[in-house]
C-alpha cells in the first residue's frame, strides 16, 4: 500500500504537544487516550504509514511520570462485547493490556468499572481482578447524563463514584474500545480532586475524527463506520466556530459533554481553560498526512470492509439493520462502491464459474489469485496455498502438500472427531504444509512466504468458519465475506 502518513513527524509533533499540555497543569493531568493506545490497527489501515504502537511509544518516553488506569463499561462486560480486530472480549482485553503495559515497564495503577448498575458480569469480573491483586474501582450510571450538569457535578452525581487513588502526576485513562466511559472517569476524578483541594487538569488524545481535515473526508467517514454500533456522528465543532470563527471537526459525544467539562473547570479554577472540544485535544495526525489521495483510498477500502463486517453480523443474527444503513450512507458519501475492492468481483466470478464457494486474494504486487472448493480443501485453504505458491514462484501444477500429510488429518477429523467434512480448514492446511516442508523443498519455499501475506486483501463468496477467520487474522490478511452461509441453516 502506498504510504500516505509520516509517522516520524507525527511522533515528534505529538510528543511536543503532549508535553506542552502537561506543563500547562503543573501538578496533575488526567490524559484521556481515545482509540487504541497499544495497537491502533484502524489508524494504520486508514493512514498508511501510521504505526499501530505510535501512542505507546510516546507514552513510554514519560513512563517515570505516568500511571495507567484502564476503564471498562459494565454493560460491555455483561454483553461480552468483542474487539473485532483481535476477536477477544473487552474483559479479556483488559487483562491483555495489563500484561502488555507491564511488560514494557509502564505502571498500571488500577481498573475502573464504569456505568455500573448491578450487572452480574461486572461483579464476576471485579472478583477475578481482585484475586489477581489488581485494584478495582466502580463508577455508576448517573441519571440525566450528560445534559443535567447541575446534578452530574454534585455529590449525588460524580460524588457517588469511587475516587481512584493515583500516585503519579500524569494519569493516562485508556480502555479496550470506544464508549467505555474514559472522559466521564476523567471528569469524575477532577471533581473528587477539587473536593480534596488538589489542583488537576484534563486533556484528550484522540486520533479520530481528525479536526483539521474536512468533515466528509474519507478518513473521518471511516471513523464513523468504525463506530457505527455506537451511532457516533462527526460534526462541526460549534463551540470552536463561535470562539474563533474557525471550522474544525469533532464528534457528537465530545460536543455533548463539553458543557459538563466547562462546569467542572469553573468549579475548580473559576473558569474553563478550553473554549471548545477541539481545544481539549492534542491531535497532530492531520498535520502528518503526506499523500492525501493515498489516505482517501485506504479509508474507502476500510469503509467497504466495515460494510461487510456489519452485513455478516446481520446475517448471523448479531447485527442491526440501522448499522448497515449507516455504513451504506457512508459508502455513498465517500464515493466508494463494493466493486472498488478488487477481490470482491474476483471471488464472485470464480464462484459463478465453479458453482461452489470461492475466494480471491490480492498480492502485494496487485496480482489476484483464486481459491476454489475441492474434495480435499475448502476455498480459504486453497486460496492460501495458491497465494504462497505464487509468491514462491512455484508452478501451480505442483503439489506442495503430500498425500501422506493430508491423510492422517482427514482421518482424525472424520473417524475420530466426528466431522462430516473431510476438507481441511486453513489452519490444518498450514500444518500439513509445514509437515511436508520437512522433505519437500518447494513446500519449504512456500512456507517461507507466509510473512508476505500480511496486509493482503481477501474475499470469500460465503461466510467462513471462525477457525478460518482466526487464521486469516493471525496471518495479517484483511478478510471480507459475502453475507451468506455456504448452506442454509435452520440453527447455528
Amino acid at each position: 500500500m502506498k504510504i500516505g502518513f509520516d509517522n516520524a513527524k507525527y511522533l515528534k509533533m505529538q510528543s511536543e504537544h503532549i508535553r506542552e499540555r502537561i506543563s500547562q497543569f503543573g501538578n496533575k493531568l488526567y490524559l484521556e487516550f481515545g482509540g487504541k493506545l497499544f495497537d491502533d490497527y484502524h489508524a494504520s489501515r486508514v493512514l498508511p504509514g501510521f504505526e499501530p504502537d505510535s501512542k505507546l511509544r510516546m507514552l513510554m518516553q514519560l513512563s517515570d511520570q505516568a500511571e495507567i488506569v484502564i476503564v471498562i463499561s459494565a454493560d460491555d462486560i455483561d454483553k461480552n462485547k468483542v474487539r473485532g480486530d483481535l476477536g477477544i472480549t473487552y474483559d479479556v482485553d483488559v487483562l491483555r493490556l495489563i500484561d502488555e503495559f507491564t511488560a514494557r515497564g509502564l505502571y498500571v495503577g488500577s481498573v475502573c468499572i464504569t456505568q455500573y448498575s448491578g450487572q452480574e458480569g461486572a461483579d464476576t469480573f471485579r472478583k477475578h481482578l481482585e484475586k489477581l491483586g489488581i485494584r478495582v474501582y466502580t463508577h455508576y450510571t448517573i441519571p440525566g447524563y450528560p445534559s443535567n450538569t447541575s446534578f452530574i457535578v454534585s455529590d449525588d452525581g460524580y460524588g457517588k463514584n469511587e475516587y481512584i487513588e493515583t500516585s503519579r502526576p500524569l494519569v493516562v485513562i485508556t480502555a479496550p474500545g470506544p464508549g467505555s466511559g474514559k472522559m466521564a472517569t476523567c471528569l469524575s476524578q477532577l471533581y473528587h480532586d477539587y473536593k480534596r483541594g488538589i489542583s488537576a487538569g484534563y486533556a484528550k488524545f484522540e486520533t479520530f475524527p481528525i479536526w483539521n481535515i474536512p468533515l466528509k473526508h474519507p478518513v473521518n467517514l471511516a471513523y464513523e463506520a468504525a463506530t457505527a454500533d455506537l451511532n457516533d456522528v462527526n460534526m462541526i465543532d460549534p463551540f470552536h466556530l463561535e470562539a474563533y470563527g474557525e471550522t474544525t471537526v469533532n464528534y457528537n459525544r465530545d460536543v455533548e459533554i463539553f458543557p459538563v467539562l466547562q462546569a467542572m473547570f469553573e468549579k475548580i479554577i473559576g473558569e474553563c481553560p478550553y473554549k471548545s472540544p477541539t481545544d481539549m485535544g492534542v491531535n497532530m495526525a492531520g498535520n502528518c498526512i503526506i499523500d492525501d489521495e493515498a489516505c482517501k483510498e485506504a479509508s474507502r477500502q476500510e469503509i467497504i470492509r466495515r460494510y461487510y463486517k456489519s452485513m455478516n453480523a446481520l446475517a448471523s443474527g448479531n447485527g442491526k439493520e440501522e448499522e448497515v444503513f449507516k455504513i451504506e450512507l457512508l459508502l455513498k458519501q465517500a464515493h466508494a462502491s463494493l466493486e472498488d475492492r478488487k477481490v470482491v468481483p474476483a471471488a464472485l466470478e470464480m464462484e459463478e464459474k465453479t458453482g461452489a464457494p470461492a475466494a480471491a486474494l490480492e498480492l502485494p504486487d496487485g496480482k489476484i489469485v483464486h481459491g476454489k472448493t475441492s474434495e480435499l480443501l475448502g476455498a480459504s485453504s486453497a486460496l492460501l496455498l495458491n497465494a504462497l505458491k505464487e509468491l514462491a514462484g512455484i508452478d501451480h501444477k505442483h503439489h506442495v502438500i503430500s498425500p501422506d500429510a493430508l491423510r492422517p488429518i482427514q482421518e482424525l477429523k472424520t473417524q475420530y472427531l466426528g466431522s462430516k467434512n473431510p476438507r481441511l480448514h486453513s489452519d490444518e492446511t498450514l500444518i500439513a504444509l509445514s509437515i511436508s516442508a520437512a522433505n519437500n523443498p518447494e513446500a519449504r519455499l512456500a512456507l517461507e512466504q507466509i510473512t508476505n501475506l500480511k496486509g493482503c486483501q481477501a474475499h470469500t463468496s460465503v461466510m467462513v468458519s471462525d477457525v478460518d477467520i482466526q487464521s486469516f487474522r493471525k496471518l495479517g490478511i484483511e478478510l471480507t465475506c459475502e453475507p451468506k452461509f455456504e448452506k442454509e441453516k435452520k440453527y447455528m
